[in-house]
């Protein structure tokens, strides 16, 4: 990107803002040289990590980089074996702490699972070296001073310094508090040459012995080391010079031991640098209140409301940028004042910003494009220095340009041709605009010329726009046009000043046919442009309240429909307390018929499957309250839809059959053996796959326990390989059978297996209430392998 444009559009005044969002040297460094990307990989790079840097900022306050000095001039004293300062070092302290804060910032985002797109491999390049970090952390101060804690033998040192220091002080308060204080010019105690003195009067010099190290201006006070603290004072610098002797040491060992890290040290520095940067995006794309832009390969802008980010948001009128698709040349005319200027520097500056990775002050679904080089010739550029008028300086840039221009350029022209005759300069602007053209460039021009009205309105690729004036004020709107070409608003502006109408009409009568028919179009054209926006704004609110009304209706619905489940559920919950509650007398009054059965004669015997049906029955009546709904559950149930030809299980009698046809609406006509017989659709349950070989020993045994008589029921019922769900079907009509059967014991057999059925049938006669007992059969007789239940007596 050539340098010149990013002063034409005041780019560096955007990288100035941006730089004071950055806490660090080398960041605010780095966004003060801020250039635009060249290449669609590299921008879509920056801008997800801006977009990064908001999604932190938005959900944790933004990356915790404090302010951060440039180690880089420390690390190179370290690699030529030099020794760091104490303030060296404190800022080599806070870049290790800044790394060790950084990386458990992140750890949450990670924990969070939240997605970014390129933070957590920024973060992956950090280095935590915490040994390092603890002993500067407990040898340095923050501003750089050492700490007593960075050795033993220091912190010695400093305490007898102190004890000295007390002792001095001791003594001097002593002197003047004394006898010979009227000998002082005040009663201090100060230091000279890092020795304590008293300030003692020129004519006493003798009273108190000693040495003198200073005298005031005058002459009048001297400075005296008196005799009797020379020793301690003697002491004291021993002291300090060991202590100095003592931090030179340490810092030195500190070094030593930083040195071999220095090449992490300086990756930590500029990879927290680059986080920096990204946070400093943020914040200022957050104070602008600005969107990420889609990329166009293409080129094809869209700039939607687009705000120039160097006018304040609350003066600033946006508008739609549009070039690229449609169209790659926009000229745009009218009166000066209109903001044209500022609509040509609003689409470059916005690239620029794009191009860099910043967030664009403009609305969401924005579209720049990737121009490899953006060109400028505005503003009055006349040159005292080489002679060159207005004409000839522009001539000279525009030379210049189009020298380097090609497909994917972005070309500004302000006031085209300008600054010569009109009639050569609106050709010279035409030719300029036609060879621009030719290169596959694309370009904004503005022009006062009406010539180029028409070469806008003929050649393919180009439009015409205007600034919007409104005639009844008598001032500029600033809204750009696309599609209307401007108009001079001369007449109108001077008939509301005043000017009488004989000198407009005669006015108007100097200019051609052409010139008015031109005027003429441009004004019906604004005529229904403003018509149009009337029409459209009027079908957005239409659309808006049309929306409003679907929401509520939507609304109102759903609490119907919840409204509606509320109550069938409800119901359904009082149904089936009901039923429990008629289940459990209904399982009594079968209790007492089995007990009634069993004084009977067998010609008296309660049919087996009579009981059965009336518990089915039972069942049948309770309502499901929760699975109402359930998708999945309707999707099994298509699966096992019936249709003639499946094949079946009777629930009642335990028995496979053939489904032949549908009798009525509840009832299937089912071929079992030799036997067709009607039964109901709830009583039939389709088999989706072959059954296990065990599975057929099993239902003899069903068929033998619901026989006529219980003389058939089999002592022992074998569950093995049959499914879970039918093998406590079985163990319920068995039990029932069994009973029937008056035998004191029986043996069920479910194998080891998984344990599922073991388990089902250990829950089944615990609930059982004829149930006395059950465990398992003994090792001979099959272990856990099989359970004998006791019955009541």
């Amino acid at each position: 990107m050539n340098s010149k444009i990013i002063k034409t559009l005041e780019f560096d005044k955007i990288r100035q803002q941006l730089a004071q969002y950055a806490a660090s040297e080398s960041g605010k460094r780095e966004l003060l040289h801020l250039e635009p990307a060249a290449s669609i990989e590299q921008v879509q790079c920056l801008q997800e990590e801006t977009d990064d840097g908001r999604k932190a900022l938005r959900l944790r306050g933004g990356i915790p980089i404090p302010q951060l000095s440039d180690i880089s001039h420390h690390l190179k004293r370290l690699q030529i074996g030099g020794s760091l300062n104490g303030k060296e070092m404190a800022q080599i302290g806070r870049v290790l702490r800044t790394t060790n804060e950084v990386i458990r910032f992140f750890e949450w985002f990670e924990e969070q699972e939240i997605e970014l797109f390129h933070l957590y491999e920024l973060k992956g390049k950090l280095i935590d070296l915490p040994d390092v970090r603890k002993r500067i952390g407990q040898s340095i101060s923050d501003d750089g001073e050492i700490l007593n804690d960075a050795s033993p033998e220091l912190n010695r040192i400093r305490n007898a310094i102190r004890t000295n220091e007390g002792a001095v002080r001791s003594k001097l308060d002593e002197i003047i508090r004394g006898k010979k204080s009227t000998y002082l010019s005040d009663a201090i105690v100060t230091i000279r040459n890092e020795r304590f003195v008293i300030p003692v009067k020129q004519e006493h010099r003798n009273a108190f012995g000693g040495v003198v190290h200073d005298q005031s201006s005058t002459g009048q006070t001297l400075f005296i080391e008196p005799q009797a603290v020379l020793d301690l004072n003697n002491k004291l610098r021993s002291l300090r010079a060991s202590e100095k002797q003592e931090e030179e040491r340490i810092l030195y060992e500190l070094s030593e031991l930083i040195r071999p890290y220095r090449l992490d040290l300086q990756n930590n520095h500029e990879t927290l640098t680059h986080f920096d940067v990204i946070n400093a995006k943020a914040r200022y794309a957050d104070a602008m209140k600005a969107t990420r832009p889609q990329l166009s390969p293409e080129n094809h802008l869209a700039i939607w409301q687009a705000r120039h980010p160097l006018i304040d948001p609350e003066q600033v009128v946006p508008n739609d940028l549009i070039i690229g698709e449609e169209y790659q040349a926009i000229i745009i005319t009218g009166p000066n004042t209109g903001g044209k200027t500022i609509a040509l520097k609003t689409m470059g500056i916005i690239q620029l910003m794009g191009q860099s990775g910043l967030q664009i002050p403009a609305a969401e679904n924005s579209q720049i494009g990737i121009f490899t080089n953006i060109f400028a010739d505005i503003g009055d550029e006349q040159s005292i220095e080489q002679s060159l008028s207005t004409f000839s300086s522009h001539m000279t840039n525009i030379v210049s340009i189009l020298e380097q221009i090609d497909e994917k350029s972005l070309i500004l022209f302000d006031e085209l041709g300008s600054g010569t005759d009109p009639q050569e300069g609106a050709s010279l602007a035409i030719s300029i605009l036609d060879y621009v053209g030719s290169k596959g460039s694309y370009v904004m021009a503005t022009t006062h010329y009406p010539e180029l009205k028409a070469y806008a309105y003929n050649r393919p690729g180009t439009i015409n726009a205007s600034m919007e004036f409104d005639s009844i004020s008598l001032a500029p709107t600033y809204r750009l046009q696309i599609g209307v070409p401007g108009r001079s608003n001369a007449f109108d502006i001077s008939r509301r000043l005043g000017l009488p109408d004989q000198i407009i009409q005669q006015a108007s009568g100097f200019i051609d046919e052409d010139s008015q028919s031109l005027n003429e179009m441009i004004a019906d054209l604004e005529q229904k442009r403003r018509k149009t926006e009337q029409e459209s704004y009027q079908l957005k609110q239409q659309i808006k309240e049309s929306d409003a009304l679907l929401k509520d209706l939507r609304a109102a619905t759903f609490e119907l429909e919840e409204s509606k489940e509320k109550i069938i559920a409800d119901a359904k919950k009082e149904a089936n307390q009901l039923v429990e509650t008629t289940k459990e007398e209904a399982e009594f009054l079968m209790q007492e018929i089995r007990e009634m059965q069993m004084n009977l004669s067998k010609n008296a015997v309660v049919k087996e499957h009579e009981l059965i049906d009336l518990r089915k029955q039972f069942s049948d009546l309770k309502q499901e309250e929760s699975l109402t709904g359930n998708k999945v559950l309707k999707r099994e149930k298509e699966k096992k839809r019936l249709k003639a030809g499946d094949e079946v299980l009777t629930e009642t009698y335990g028995q496979r059959g053939v489904l032949l046809e549908k009798a009525d609406k509840d009832q299937w006509v089912v071929q079992i053996g030799i036997m067709k017989m009607k039964l109901p659709e709830s009583d039939l349950r389709k088999i989706e796959e072959e059954p296990k070989p065990q599975t057929r020993r099993a239902k003899r045994h069903i068929a033998s326990v619901r026989s006529a008589s219980e003389s058939h029921v089999s002592t022992q019922l074998d569950l093995r390989g049959v499914r879970y769900e039918e093998a406590m079907s079985q163990l319920d009509s068995y039990l029932d059978a069994a009973l029937l059967a008056s035998y004191p014991q029986v043996t069920i057999v479910h194998g080891k297996g998984t344990g599922a059925i073991r388990q089902g049938v250990t829950d089944a006669l615990r609930r059982h209430p004829q149930v006395k007992s059950f465990s398992f059969a003994p090792p001979n007789a099959g272990g856990d392998g099989a359970t004998i239940a006791t019955f009541k007596e």
